[in-house]
């Protein structure tokens, strides 16, 4: 048996002691990670490579604080969304959203704009014609063919919309008809060593927040969320129960009952998980990514400066975008100014 005792540092700082222990010439690292701390961001596959964008310090954590929290919340995270907009949408005495002006389920093909306004039509042939629009898509939708502008977005545009990367970050979720794995402070986290990058690495134990659900998350990232995507929930699970007794010797694991994969990057919808700044990009790609076309204005995560792949840059980035065209539209303040790329 060789032991290793090593220090990593991931994004957010946070300093993890992990041992990692090798049984036999051939066989596969395992490790225990042990922290008091409830966040793990853990790059664990794929060639891409960051700048230092989303590196220590992340503006998140220092404009918003180091706390991170687990949210269990049984009406899921679509509650927030139904809050946000019934604040400015009609709605019945129940609180549900009856305003006509909101369209679901309706699926933009096409967008066509000039100096004069701009016409969008969907899936289901329907035509709507508007002063300005404004793109929420995330930035793996605008690199896929579901939207079609017409004319072309410009060159400049299009190179913006490239330059960036679509992470793919897929957390899947296994439920046993009991518990094998370690319990306790600072053991809600664990990882799995393996010579093949990325495979099935990080895992999280839920009995703190689910109490009784015998749930285990493991994440993987970018060339292995695509490789599962493609099998089956059943090819899948097999990997994991392979991948669960090889890190627990000895014990009595049981097979999974049930697994939940989500499937970003196979999904038209999404095409990924969040955005990516890789090297060499800086403000100058990041500003003719928000930047407008004529009429046609873009937002999402992707659009944050400083807080894309999250939420709240989605949310803040949003605002942002909509007080830009409110300027044009009700001020007469078009000019969107893109510095140079090496401008002070």
């Amino acid at each position: 048996m060789v032991a290793f005792m090593m220090k990593i540092t991931f994004r957010r700082g946070l300093t993890w002691r992990i041992v990692w222990k090798r049984v036999g010439k051939n066989s596969p690292a395992r490790c225990t990670l042990v922290a008091a701390t409830t966040c793990l961001s853990l790059p664990c596959s794929g060639s891409t490579i960051s700048t230092l964008q989303n590196t220590v310090p992340l503006p998140t954590f220092n404009d918003f604080g180091d706390d991170v929290y687990f949210v269990a919340d049984q009406r899921g995270y679509e509650s927030v969304v139904y809050y946000l907009a019934g604040q400015y949408l009609k709605t019945d005495k129940s609180g549900k959203i009856v305003d006509p002006r909101l369209k679901l389920n309706k699926v933009v093909r096409e967008i066509s704009y000039s100096p004069s306004g701009v016409t969008v039509k969907t899936e289901d042939n329907s035509v709507y014609r508007a002063d300005y629009v404004m793109v929420s898509a995330s930035l793996g939708v605008l690199q896929s063919d579901l939207i079609q502008f017409k004319p072309q977005l410009p060159s400049w545009k299009v190179v913006a919309i490239y330059q960036f990367d679509m992470a793919v970050y897929t957390k899947i979720f296994v439920k046993f008809p009991k518990r094998f794995w370690p319990e306790g402070k600072g053991r809600e986290f664990f990882l799995y060593a393996s010579s093949r990058r990325g495979y099935y690495a990080a895992w999280q134990e839920f009995e703190k927040q689910y109490p009784g659900a015998n749930v285990l998350l493991v994440t993987v990232t970018d060339e292995e969320s695509r490789r599962i995507e493609q099998q089956s929930d059943n090819q899948t699970k097999a990997e994991i129960m392979e991948v669960l007794r090889k890190m627990f010797p000895g014990k009595d694991v049981p097979d999974a009952t049930d697994i939940l994969v989500p499937r970003w990057w196979s999904d038209r919808f999404y095409r990924g998980t969040f955005s990516n700044w890789p090297i060499g990009v800086n403000r100058y790609e990041y500003d003719q990514l928000r930047a407008p076309v004529g009429r046609v204005y873009f937002t999402g995560e992707h659009t944050s400066e400083h807080y894309n792949g999250y939420v709240h840059g989605a949310y803040i980035a949003g605002i942002d975008s909509a007080e830009i065209l409110i300027n044009c539209a009700q001020k007469k303040m078009c000019k969107y100014n893109v510095p140079g790329k090496y401008d002070d």
